[in-house]
């Protein structure tokens, strides 16, 4: 008897089996979103987001006016979280302009931002980019009409914030680390 009961006190500690887990809301948002890396490789958005927390904005690699600053702002992120990029943490650039900004061209923009791994540019048809830059509130019927907001989200805990991403850097900052960090268990803000 004494066996069962230790038996049991056992089972009743031990985590969850990943089937019996509840999915993340993202898994289904998010599925089938083929895209192109700056590497030439095919993606699936929400594989880069899985069990992450993920800053995504959109941009193109051309733009002279609002991308650099906001890709600036991105490698300061990069600089700050630097333990967690490429881990828990990935950033995702997708293009506005996928008819001009090949991988080539944006692995040319990446070392220029002195991209790390975990820092995603993203292009592909234009019809797969549509379909991401719209899942994530970000589609523009011109390049130089694309949003100027960082999208941040923790697929772990469903914590989902946008920041201006014109805003200072420091503003920026303690939002990405306050959804990097979150633990589900702070009421939404």
């Amino acid at each position: 008897m004494k066996t069962t009961a230790t038996l049991l006190a056992l089972l009743l500690t031990l985590p969850l089996a990943a089937s019996d887990a509840k999915p993340s809301p993202s898994a289904s948002y998010f599925a089938d979103l083929k895209l192109v890396d700056q590497d030439g490789k095919s993606v699936d958005l929400y594989s880069l987001m899985q069990g992450r927390t993920i800053v995504m904005h959109s941009f193109f690699a051309t733009c002279v006016a609002s991308c650099p600053i906001m890709t600036k702002t991105l490698s300061a992120v990069q600089e700050r979280f630097a333990d967690h990029v490429g881990k828990d943490l990935v950033l995702v650039s997708i293009t506005v302009d996928p008819a001009n900004d090949t991988p080539a061209k944006l692995k040319a923009y990446a070392r220029s931002m002195n991209a790390k791994p975990g820092w995603y540019f993203l292009t592909g048809t234009k019809a797969q980019v549509d379909a991401a830059l719209r899942k994530i509130g970000q589609y523009a019927e011109g390049r130089d009409n694309h949003t100027n907001i960082l999208l941040i989200g923790n697929d772990r805990t469903g914590l989902w914030k946008k920041a201006f991403g014109l805003a200072k850097t420091a503003e920026i900052l303690p939002i990405v680390d306050s959804v990097l960090n979150d633990d589900g268990t702070q009421p939404a803000k």
